[in-house]
């Protein structure tokens, strides 16, 4: 999946065009314009990046999510076509006004991108929540692997009782992994989510 990676260059890139940017506004130098409109333009192509790779990655887990996590992720995906169109926006008029060199215009594009870079950093946090609130791959992992490491030892196991006490380890592991998991992340299991399991 080529989401992750390109997620991330798409939160970094416009975070480091603004600081660019906000060089710019201070020394109002040519080199400085024409700096902050390529970072402003590579940023742009980093945000495209990223909702074209998560269009693609969305479909392949949305089936694995809970209701909630599918909503977050409908919004996710919707919030990162704006901002994606919202950042070729700001990158054309930071070109546009580079190359005719008006300054107030590229200011103006500097405070777009600003808000863009912070809505960014949100759209970021609503990714993590998919994966380690929703999606918790690293749960699956543990489940996985406590249950073949359990099944491998039962199987040299000849009374049923001592093939179940194995698997009862394993349960008792995956349990403590995942309450490790949900600590570290901070995610708070709803008390009706806590009754189900």
């Amino acid at each position: 999946m080529l989401h992750p990676a390109s997620a991330h260059f798409a939160i970094v890139l416009p975070i480091i065009a603004s600081v660019i940017g906000l060089i710019y506004l201070f020394v109002k130098t040519e080199t400085a314009s024409k700096l902050y409109a390529r970072a402003s333009l590579v940023a742009a192509l980093a945000l495209i990046a990223a909702w074209y790779t998560g269009s693609q990655a969305g479909p392949e887990i949305y089936n694995y999510l809970s209701a909630a996590g599918q909503e977050t992720l409908k919004a996710h995906k919707a919030l990162g076509l704006n901002l994606a169109i919202a950042m070729s926006i700001i990158a054309v008029v930071a070109m546009i006004s580079c190359k005719l060199k008006k300054y107030a215009i590229q200011a103006v594009t500097v405070i777009a991108l600003l808000a863009l870079s912070a809505t960014v950093l949100y759209q970021g946090k609503m990714g993590g929540e998919i994966v380690y609130k929703y999606g918790t791959p690293f749960k699956s992992f543990i489940i996985m692997e406590s249950l073949n490491e359990a099944n491998t030892a039962a199987e040299d196991e000849d009374e049923d009782e001592a093939k179940v006490e194995l698997y009862q380890d394993a349960i008792d592991e995956i349990i403590s992994h995942s309450e490790e998991i949900d600590t570290y992340y901070g995610i708070e299991i709803p008390a009706s989510e806590e009754d189900d399991e």
